[in-house]
């Protein structure tokens, strides 16, 4: 089945009844002691679902039905209730299920059902379409491209494991300005046929409007033969422009002959991906009477915390420039793109967030904007919380912030700690927002205060409960 086809008809059904709202999409893989299988994806839009009142919080009740029949005889279905995470303080998250199930090659009648269990009035959602199932098991061969929204390496026996990785997939094929990486997941098969030990991979990226291929994206990459492979990818896309693109992986042998190909299709809008014009730039005298030339460089580096990373570059070279009108004009074109309804009114906006994490975040060495609580604050806003420990019997000064919303993203949190003890510098320990610094072992650099180092596989090791060490349940808390 391609992917998205059955996607596109089940959100069709889900708009129409204006109900539960969900993503659906199917990946084909091979083990060898299953033979060809199915992962079926389903993501539920949690803000759709209706949820009931639990003593740790509140969690919704889906009932699916699946069944997959060839010539009117069913080869595969199944039924169950899923229940979703337990969702705490009303903020609710997008949840996923994972379907997995062996099948032989062919092609298949696919229907899915889904029912709020907790909602009285929802009707049932329906779906179908065809099934094509490609027989993995003979020839050299790619599974489907899965892109991944992270992966991490887990020994777990479930679903959402495979070749030792704990993967959540990601349904939709859109990437937004924010999102700067592809990650993807795939398996080669039977590799083991070629005469060489060794084999490569060779990636491209095209341009499916116009048929370039970019070949800055093109990568090759060895392997050693066996009769699975698991590789995963990251495709850095931070500059690639607005438009259509067919990822590719090729399976070639030391000779480069080609042998089998997989392709994944997407779409990028980068809104910032196009330079500024300062030249033809004329600037506005109430817009310029905001800022003294004392001021220029201050307020002009001030932007590096909301801007990305192509912009970034401009900004130190207009800097590295020390021409006055360059600088005002970069600051006044920035916020033509930024807020082009109203650019001057977005400026003051920020000018005055910039003079207020001055006044709470500066340290002796660190304007404002340039700490890390300053540089988070600008880029997403005040929290909706903020838990401070200035004092702890074994844990470093910390800050725990937490953010019920961040653009698309629920529930975020930032944790701030202060090792140095004598100033104002707190830094960025660890974050679960989607681009920002993680930390699996966070809880261990907080207390070492009076704790010993762990390991590496186990950076907690030593990470004891201590009186007063109340970090992980607060920052777990919401």
């Amino acid at each position: 089945m391609k992917s998205g086809l059955l996607l596109t008809f089940f959100l069709l059904s889900f708009h129409y009844f204006g109900q539960l709202k969900a993503y659906l999409d199917t990946k084909q893989f091979f083990e060898p002691q299953i033979g060809n299988y199915i992962e079926l994806y389903i993501q539920f839009v949690a803000s759709t679902v209706k949820y009931e009142a639990k003593a740790e919080g509140l969690q919704g009740k889906i009932a699916v039905r699946l069944n997959i029949s060839q010539k009117d005889s069913s080869v595969f279905s199944n039924v169950y209730v899923l229940e979703s995470p337990i969702m705490r303080d009303s903020i609710v998250e997008d949840f996923c299920d994972i379907v997995r199930f062996a099948i032989n090659p062919g092609k298949y009648d696919f229907k899915i059902e889904i029912t709020d269990v907790m909602d009285d009035k929802s009707k049932a959602l329906k779906a179908e379409s065809e099934l094509v199932v490609k027989d993995f098991s003979k020839n050299i061969s790619i599974s489907d491209l899965e892109v991944v929204e992270f992966a991490r390496k887990s020994n777990d026996n479930s679903n959402f494991t495979k070749s030792g990785l704990y993967i959540l997939p990601r349904l939709s094929n859109y990437y937004p300005s924010e999102l700067i990486k592809v990650p993807v997941y795939f398996e080669v098969y039977n590799s083991t046929e070629l005469t060489d030990s060794i084999f490569l991979v060779k990636q491209i990226l095209r341009n499916t409007e116009t048929s370039e291929e970019l070949f800055d994206y093109e990568y090759f990459s060895k392997y050693v033969k066996a009769p699975i492979v698991p590789i995963i990818k990251g495709v850095e896309i931070i500059d690639l422009p607005t438009g259509k693109y067919e990822l590719v992986y090729t399976i070639l042998d030391r000779s480069k002959k080609e042998y089998f190909s997989q392709s994944y299709f997407f779409e990028r809008t980068n809104m910032l991906d196009q330079n500024l014009n300062l030249d033809d730039l004329v600037l506005d005298p109430a817009f310029q009477n905001s800022i003294t030339d004392d001021s220029l460089e201050y307020f002009l580096e001030s932007l590096i915390p909301i801007a990305k990373q192509s912009e970034i570059l401009n900004i130190i070279s207009s800097l590295k420039n020390k021409n006055k009108e360059i600088a005002r004009k970069h600051i006044q074109g920035f916020w033509l793109k930024t807020s082009p309804s109203n650019p001057y009114e977005g400026w003051m906006s920020y000018k005055q967030q910039v003079l207020f994490v001055q006044k709470l975040f500066s340290t002796n060495f660190q304007d404002g904007y340039e700490t890390d609580r300053g540089r988070v604050y600008l880029k997403y806003g005040a929290p909706t919380n903020i838990i401070q420990r200035e004092t702890s019997p074994s844990e470093y000064p910390y800050e725990i912030w937490q953010y019920n919303k961040i653009e698309r993203f629920s529930n975020k949190r930032f944790i701030f700690y202060n090792p140095d003890l004598t100033n104002n510098a707190y830094r960025l320990l660890h974050s679960d927002m989607l681009g920002e610094p993680k930390n699996q072992g966070w809880q261990a650099v907080l207390s070492k205060r009076n704790t010993v180092n762990g390991s590496v596989d186990n950076p907690n090791l030593f990470n004891q409960d201590h009186f007063g060490g109340y970090s992980n349940d607060l920052f777990r808390q919401y």
